[in-house]
């Protein structure tokens, strides 16, 4: 990877839904030359896809947390199965520390998110952190 590279994959990460001609056009390259290391990044997997960002207020989920869960007598799997189960959830990711996962689910209601913590609770033990806002 070069600096070239660098600059096609901010411009992506940016808007993934640009042009190569208007890649080409933001870092100084014909299109075909952007579509070569694009299509060379993906071959590398250093581009493993491409994704649209969601705004889950407009969505009717006004309402986020990050939620820790260390989980209670080995129930790894069961977790993971429940979660995988809802569609509010942003990410889960297993990790290192004082918990086992942290996971970004959203909420059109804080009920709704005492419900969630509330079944989560045979099979983990959680902390929940709601945002207010996200830091750009």
């Amino acid at each position: 990877m070069d600096l070239i590279d660098e600059l096609i994959i901010n411009e992506l990460k940016k808007d993934s839904r640009l042009s190569m001609t208007e890649i080409g056009r933001r870092v100084h390259l014909t299109s075909p030359a952007v579509r070569e290391r694009v299509r060379q990044l993906e071959d590398k997997q250093i581009i493993t896809g491409y994704t649209v960002n969601l705004n889950a207020k407009n969505l009717g989920f006004p309402i986020a947390a990050i939620i820790e869960a260390t989980i209670k007598n080995n129930r790894y799997e069961e977790f993971k199965q429940h979660i995988l189960s809802y569609s509010n959830i942003d990410f889960c990711y297993r990790i290192a520390g004082n918990a086992c996962f942290m996971l970004k689910a959203n909420f059109s209601t804080f009920e709704d998110s005492e419900i969630f913590i509330n079944e989560l609770i045979s099979l983990a033990h959680t902390k929940t952190n709601f945002i207010f806002s996200e830091v750009k």
